[in-house]
């Protein structure tokens, strides 16, 4: 693992020779952070990301043996669709990684059925305002735009998203970019995690992110990166 540093930007690099060899390495860290947080304080909270990237690393995380039972799983964001769509990171969640031995973790969805965006935000705040905050470990992805997260260089309420000050738990996300609504964590709950990895796959990824974090750059991830307490470790794989 290298550590880099460009300006204000520290993160720490793992390169892999192949993806699986990357969500082997990924899930026994991941294990091993669950694990020290549960022997801490009797529990431990993870949120992930969704997509199609993570599908290797949620299988392999599935067997880690570590006390599933005592590990509570949310999302780091979320479309504004039910379970039963293809597009459902919470389905995604379901199908690789509530599976094995991790499938007696509970799950905390970020998805409510509500009238609006903005109601289901509200709902999620309180559903998750009762979890063992910080949360100890956050696996990140990156689309090819420099957004993370569904912080969405479009967005309407950008700032209000990467408020590393706020107090909100559960954000509405509006940008056209991002196709339906979305839910995000805030960056401020994502920052205090414990532990951030950022997962990224392929070389187009690569390019993505070395420019997005370019002299310059204002894109959202290079902002996570900037205000994160401690280096976000980056995971890439070709």
């Amino acid at each position: 693992m290298a550590r880099e540093q460009l300006s204000q930007v520290r993160y720490g690099w793992n390169g892999f020779a192949d993806r699986q060899d990357l969500a082997t390495a990924l899930a026994g860290e991941i294990g091993d952070r669950l694990t020290s947080a549960i022997a801490e304080r009797g529990s431990a909270l993870l949120a992930v990301s969704g997509g199609t990237t993570p599908a290797k690393l949620f299988a392999a995380l599935s067997t880690t043996p570590i006390a599933w039972d005592k590990v509570t799983v949310t999302l780091v964001d979320e479309r504004f669709v039910p379970p039963s769509s293809p597009r459902s990171n919470a389905g995604l969640v379901a199908a690789n990684l509530l599976q094995n031995k991790a499938a007696v973790a509970r799950f905390v969805p970020l998805y409510h059925e509500a009238a609006s965006i903005e109601d289901a935000a509200a709902t999620d705040s309180e559903a998750l305002r009762s979890l063992p905050w910080p949360l100890d470990v956050v696996i990140l992805g990156m689309g090819g735009d420099g957004h993370t997260a569904s912080f969405f260089p479009d967005a309407g309420n950008l700032e209000e998203l990467l408020d590393s000050a706020s107090q909100r738990i559960v954000l509405p996300v509006h940008a056209q970019s991002g196709g339906e609504p979305r839910l995000t964590l805030s960056m401020a709950r994502i920052i205090a995690a414990g532990f951030v990895a950022l997962h990224i796959e392929g070389e187009d990824k690569r390019a993505a992110f070395n420019g997005a974090i370019g002299p310059g750059a204002k894109k959202p991830i290079r902002r996570v990166i900037e205000a994160a307490p401690r280096p976000i470790e980056v995971f890439w794989a070709p």
